[in-house]
């Protein structure tokens, strides 16, 4: 079998310290090193469509939310984890690109709601179809099966961070 750069850091550490049990290193290290090369790539494949990541993740929520592609502020701090003030220059700067709209709540003419326009559509949309090519690429090694299980477990992993309080 192969080895990587985590298999000759565990290997040094435990010549180093053979007291200690680094065997949680040879996969949260692992874990590391990928979410890099992850952050390296969708960061490429949202400069080719013309997106910072932050811009991704809002108009990416707008698009999931369905038609008319448009949810509340309050919404939108929720799925994408940033502070009240943050997200309002967010939208503004997304405003004035022309790849969202906001418009008041008809049923609560003090509220606001945000609504991703046919530009933001056809830029979200282009920027997913990016992304997935270089996810798959990512993944090519991995039997369809391998991929199944390796989601499965990265869950169980990731599960108790999600339901904790933030």
């Amino acid at each position: 079998m192969a080895q990587d750069e985590v298999d000759r850091l565990t290997e040094a550490w435990r010549h180093e310290r053979p007291d200690l049990d680094v065997s949680p290193m040879e996969v949260l290290s692992r874990v590391s090193r990928l979410a890099r090369h992850l952050d390296r790539a969708r960061r490429t494949a949202f400069a080719e469509h013309g997106l910072e990541s932050w811009e991704f993740d809002v108009l990416a929520a707008l698009r999931r939310a369905g038609e008319p592609y448009e949810l509340s502020p309050g919404t939108l701090l929720g799925q994408t984890l940033v502070t009240s003030g943050t997200m309002t220059a967010r939208v503004d700067k997304l405003t004035a690109r022309g790849l969202v709209s906001r418009r008041r709540d008809e049923d609560d003419r003090r509220a606001v709601r945000v609504r991703l326009t046919e530009l933001g559509k056809q830029s979200v949309d282009a920027a997913l179809e990016g992304l997935l090519a270089g996810e798959r690429e990512l993944l090519a090694g991995l039997a369809t099966a391998e991929r199944a299980q390796l989601a499965d477990l990265l869950r169980t992993l990731v599960l108790p961070f999600d339901d904790a309080p933030t």
